[in-house]
């Protein structure tokens, strides 16, 4: 299997430790994602929505564990009842709303990744598709924390 980059995230974020941890965390925070010059045309008609998924590259996070404690928790917990990024694939997902598009670099605003993150994937957010109805959120469902003022700090670094 082979992946590569299709462009670089830019963001205020030059350190994992204190930034947000989720994209709620990030209210009215900017930044730009530059994407290669051979991947722009793909980026036609994109700019009709207003949200985008990144799946960008955990480019710092080297190694896993099948068991980790979240940031929203202190109990160990399946990584993949996670969103913690050391994963056997190191693969993060991020919805952030879409600004504008200017000469291949998209301006973007509630991003909660790393300065110089590889971008994997960029995909519309739709409503119709992506939000289901009815939902379960596992052993979030119980947390008293609100994301939007948790950061992170140094358990995955």
């Amino acid at each position: 299997m082979e992946i590569k980059p299709i462009g670089i995230i830019h963001t205020p974020f030059t350190e994992r430790e204190g930034m947000p941890i989720q994209p709620s965390g990030a209210v009215g925070v900017t930044g730009t994602i530059e994407v290669f010059d051979h991947f722009q045309a793909g980026l036609k008609d994109l700019d009709g929505f207003s949200h985008i998924f990144l799946l960008y590259l955990f480019h710092q996070s080297d190694g896993f564990k099948l068991h980790v404690i979240p940031f929203m928790d202190t109990t160990p917990r399946g990584v993949f009842a996670t969103r913690a990024p050391k994963r056997p694939n190191p693969i993060g997902l991020s919805i952030v709303e879409l600004d504008r598009i200017e000469d291949g670099v998209l301006h973007v605003r509630n991003i909660d990744i790393l300065d110089g993150t590889p971008l994997l994937d960029i995909k519309p957010y739709v409503p119709k598709f992506d939000r289901p109805e009815t939902v379960r959120s596992g052993w979030l469902a119980n947390s008293r924390d609100p994301v939007a003022q948790k950061k992170a700090d140094g358990r995955f670094t």
